[in-house]
């Protein structure tokens, strides 16, 4: 029996852009509303608890993509970004309240403190590794009082308030949960004191056990306990070989400049997290199977969350199985192209899963299904097999 028990399973939203192949434009997709429409849509009428939206200055702002998302989905979770640096908490706070208000009580807040100094330059931050997470401290510490209604005096060594306050509360109480993941001390230290969820990227199960049993007890220093989840990336076909197939055809068309390149980019990061997924493959491509049925492929080219579950459908939920054996009740996933393959995993694994949440019942289709089409204008096909068994 698995420690957890049950898992929320989200899916992603590919606001940084989508396709067939990775690292070229070869089988690109235009990711515009309309397309994200369709994954979430997708996302929400599949059973998905909720979707990832990313953050950075690669992709569209995920406050407005999930402003513009919630009013087309009825169920769905919006797992949406604050920035500590890029946002001051009483504003941030105002803008959650009204989100999680006029969504219904469905948002899901990701803390992102950011790993790449270039880009935080770029964005006006000129902080250091620990400093960025000691304002982040700061940050969560005035965020979550306002959320709870408070009315905040603070002076930090970063941030100062006075007489902070919302006027509106969100619909979720005491607060929308707080998501974050931090692979360093300093990050650590964060999640123990102030978040809810901690998150770790596609590592295989045994670092990730260690990781959680090291957060598991930063945390009970403080008088607190954590629940935890995982982003990986899923490559799941009716068979090992067409899965396997599928990944190698997923990085067909990157050359061995491109992943220079890319890795050059992650190397200059200060990161621990980035750090740990770039050494589960070294940039090369002939040791990506770092785990049984974990492939470091994505990893190649993408920062971040590098890391996918490969195989059949079986094979996939088993894997899963185990990292909620170690802890984990929420999988973040994510796959190419995103709607193809959003109803692959939702139709091949999810029913293969002890899930924490419900999922949309066949009943309430109104042709009745699912059932596929329909043979010959007479005979449903679950009948016709009845008939001949």
């Amino acid at each position: 029996m698995s420690a957890v028990g049950k898992a929320n399973v989200f899916w992603f939203i590919p606001t940084h852009g989508d396709g067939h192949f990775l690292g070229t434009a070869d089988g690109g997709r235009p990711v515009d509303i309309s397309y994200l429409k369709q994954v979430a849509q997708a996302a929400d009428t599949l059973g998905y608890y909720g979707a990832l939206l990313p953050t950075g200055k690669s992709c569209e702002d995920s406050w407005v993509v999930a402003s513009a998302l919630a009013p087309q989905t009825e169920r769905l979770r919006f797992l949406v970004a604050v920035r500590p640096g890029l946002q001051q908490p009483t504003v941030a706070a105002r803008m959650t309240a009204t989100l999680d208000r006029l969504s219904r009580g469905r948002l899901l807040i990701n803390v992102v403190t950011g790993g790449d100094p270039v880009e935080n330059k770029g964005d006006g931050i000129f902080l250091s590794h620990g400093e960025r997470y000691d304002v982040t401290r700061e940050f969560m510490e005035i965020y979550k009082r306002l959320l709870e209604g408070e009315t905040v005096n603070y002076d930090g060594q970063y941030l100062q308030v006075e007489g902070g306050q919302i006027l509106y509360e969100p619909a979720q109480k005491p607060h929308p949960p707080f998501y974050f993941g931090g692979s360093s001390d300093a990050g650590i230290d964060v999640a123990a004191r102030l978040i809810d969820k901690y998150l770790t990227w596609g590592e295989p199960p045994a670092q990730v056990a260690e990781k959680i049993a090291t957060v598991k007890a930063a945390a009970a220093k403080y008088g607190r306990t954590l629940t935890f989840g995982i982003r990986l990336h899923v490559i799941v076909r009716e068979t090992a070989e067409a899965a396997w197939k599928a990944a190698d055809r997923l990085i067909s068309k990157i050359d061995d400049k491109t992943i220079a390149a890319a890795q050059s980019v992650f190397s200059r990061m200060d990161s621990v997290g980035q750090s740990r997924m770039s050494q589960l493959h070294g940039g090369q491509r002939d040791k990506l199977e770092v785990s049984p049925n974990l492939w470091a492929g994505v990893g190649l080219v993408r920062g971040g969350a590098g890391t996918a579950l490969v195989g059949d459908p079986e094979t996939v939920a088993q894997r899963m199985r185990e990292y909620m054996d170690i802890g984990i009740d929420s999988f973040i996933l994510s796959g190419y192209p995103h709607l193809e393959e959003a109803y692959r995993f939702a139709e091949l694994v999810m029913p293969l899963l002890p899930l924490a949440h419900d999922t949309p019942r066949a009943a309430g289709v109104a042709n009745m299904g699912p059932f596929g089409e329909t043979i010959a204008n007479t005979a449903r096909p679950h009948q016709l097999r009845a008939a001949q068994s």
